[in-house]
């Protein structure tokens, strides 16, 4: 392993393997097909890039589901002097071409590249000329559809056997069922491999669950002791950015991260996270792969996570290194509530993907039977304006078309409208004398939008010309103006989403041909949104006992650190009727809000939240306007 700890220590800093690290490097070394189920933190990526670069020539073909994460990949290592490249949908014929000759030629050791891309008959013949030493599959739990991110193109991963059957795979995964595990091995065609399944339970890393009436104020209770780096995964955009702005308003530092900023204003925020000028990040779940951080504290959601195995891959950036972390789940009783319909509102029926392809073809005027080459601006906003489709809804619908194989959705760079104010006040206030037609819009954005003074924001030109009761074209033209005067920096939308087509058109055919597999895809998301809603729920058994069970583990203890272990150590010795009558007693006086009946009350602050939520659940109490409990009896 000499050779293997200098390689790890020249590129990546590190003098020695984790476990089973170097196991799986031997075995890859020994051309053996290998399967890694390794919890997020214990450096998948390097199973398959140090055997790589043990190797004086070949390349790794690297199989990756999603384009940021390649590129990620591919800008990590290229940082560390080594040649890796990623083909992409954006990518012209002849540039591919240019690409594979570079491989052939050029010194590159790592090709990624999405399951779609390698369904081409073109990019197969290409893949088939490289000298290839390894191939990883990446995400590989994509491949079974009891999986989480099912994508029906890992099936078809197969014909890598047929390109290269001398070459070995390894496929790794972070979580994965006993029957994800089966699907892998059958479907890549693994060849006797050696599995290795490290537990997912940590046993450093604290999980809890706290109710709240309050979500935010739980929030900035929660995290404001902390004094090291912290991960907060809100359920959407604004609520990412409402987050961060409420935490910055208490004195908090923080940044927010999300897939509608633009490329600069990303790097800017996780720069800003890693360097700890900012040590708490908002995000929604575009953050995270590939980060490399081994000190974050806590990981805490305040929205309801896709599935358990998403939440153990993001609970699992906490505390990678082996110091105690917490994983934390704030469930605010009236989200918890109104969740359960959203989730179900959201899922598309085959009926609506039908009519969604069917305006996809018209919106880009395909004709029937015909596959365009070329990949077309997509403005997804005013698409789905222009069909009165639900955004959410057209999102989900959209990513299942990807799934399927249908579209390929190509996302870099910034899109949409930034601005940024660059006037001082006087300046500003000087401009309003001169300029009263102005002064309504810039007003309007300086309400709208919460830090336009410190840097660029993504606006909704749309949204801000409805408010002023004019029309896009007008506003734009006056921002325009603006710009000019040097009181704004105004980038106007630019096209770097783009939609591929990977299909011919052939309307009812094309959906019916995926029905079956939409239906259970939609089965199995419903079933495991029910998982995370009972792992939410539970009020008995162990927290880690519950994933360790779902992931086909057995437990042979309660970890002794969850919430619940903890409750059991130092129960209440108040009885829940007890502290429901006393909470009564309380509300038959005034009205109250959780934090006043807390300070009332010489009981557990869980324990008085759940008790809260029973009554609220009964209809025994209400809450009102000022978010006080009302006794109703």
């Amino acid at each position: 392993m000499n050779q293997a700890e200098n390689i790890l220590k020249e590129f990546w800093g590190y003098t020695q393997f984790r476990e089973p690290q170097g196991a799986i490097i031997n075995n890859v070394l020994e051309k053996k097909d290998v399967l890694a189920l390794l919890p997020t933190g214990l450096g998948k990526s390097v199973c398959f890039q140090v055997p790589t670069l043990m190797q004086e020539t070949g390349i790794c073909l690297v199989i990756s589901p999603l384009i940021a994460l390649m590129q990620d990949q591919v800008e990590n290592l290229q940082k560390r002097g080594i040649k890796a490249v990623a083909l992409t949908g954006l990518l012209s014929k002849d540039e591919i071409i240019r690409l594979f000759d570079n491989l052939q030629f050029g010194g590159i050791r790592f090709l990624y590249i999405s399951p779609e891309r390698l369904q081409s008959n073109f990019i197969q013949e290409k893949v088939k000329q490289l000298p290839l030493s390894l191939i990883a599959i990446d995400e590989a739990h994509c491949i079974s559809e009891w999986g989480h991110d099912f994508r029906p193109s890992y099936l078809r991963l197969n014909v890598l056997r047929e390109l290269h059957p001398n070459v070995n795979i390894i496929a790794l995964t972070a979580t994965a069922t006993e029957q994800v595990l089966k699907d892998i091995i059958t479907y890549l065609e693994l060849e006797n491999p050696i599995t290795y399944k490290q537990s997912i339970v940590r046993k450093k890393l604290h999980l809890r669950v706290l109710e709240a009436v309050d979500g935010l104020d739980r929030l900035y209770h929660l995290i404001k002791p902390i004094q090291e780096p912290v991960i907060i995964y809100a359920g959407s955009r604004n609520k990412c950015e409402q987050t961060s702005v409420y935490l910055n308003s208490k004195g908090l530092q923080s940044v927010y991260y999300h897939a509608g900023l633009s490329k600069e204003v990303k790097e800017r925020a996780s720069e800003k996270w890693f360097k700890e000028e900012c040590p708490i990040m908002v995000a929604t779940n575009a953050f995270g792969m590939g980060i490399d951080k081994s000190n974050v504290r806590m990981v805490v959601h305040t929205g309801i996570p896709y599935s358990i195995e998403n939440y153990v891959q993001e609970a699992g950036r906490a505390g990678r290194d082996g110091k105690k972390s917490y994983a934390v789940i704030i469930s605010d009783l009236s989200y918890l509530k109104d969740a359960k319909v959203f989730f179900s509102k959201s899922i598309p029926t085959i009926q609506f993907i039908k009519k969604l392809y069917e305006s996809l073809n018209q919106f880009f005027q395909i004709t029937y039977g015909d596959l365009p080459t070329k990949a077309f601006p997509f403005q997804f906003s005013n698409f789905c304006r222009q069909y009165h489709l639900p955004i959410l809804k057209t999102h989900n619908a959209l990513e299942l078309l990807e799934r399927e194989g249908i579209i390929e959705i190509i996302t870099t760079g910034k899109w949409g409208t930034y601005l940024v104010f660059t006037a001082n006040n006087e300046q500003l206030f000087a401009y309003y004398q001169r300029n009263p037609k102005k002064e309504k819009i810039l007003k309007l954005l300086l309400r709208t939008y919460d830090g336009i003074y410190k840097s660029h924001q993504l606006v909704d030109r749309f949204r801000l010309a409805k408010k002023l009761q004019i029309s896009s074209r007008e506003l734009e033209n006056h921002l325009e103006e603006m710009a000019k005067d040097k009181i704004i920096s105004y980038q106007k939308n630019t096209h770097d989403t783009k939609l591929l087509f990977l299909k011919p058109r052939e309307d009812q055919y094309t959906i019916n041909s995926i029905a079956s597999t939409i239906k259970q895809q939609e089965k199995n998301k419903k079933d495991k949104y029910q998982n995370v809603l009972k792992y939410i729920e539970n009020k008995k058994i162990c927290r880690n006992r519950i994933l360790a069970t779902y992931f086909g583990e057995t437990a042979s203890a309660d970890c002794g650190i969850c919430d619940l272990c903890q409750q059991k150590k130092n129960p209440n010795s108040m009885s829940q009727k007890e502290l429901k009558n006393q909470i009564l007693a309380l509300l038959q006086k005034q009205n109250l809000s959780s934090k006043e009946i807390i300070g009332q009350l010489n009981a557990d602050t869980e324990a008085v939240l759940a008790r809260l939520r029973f009554l609220l659940e009964s209809e025994v109490i209400v809450l009102d306007l000022q978010n006080k409990y009302v006794y109703v009896g």
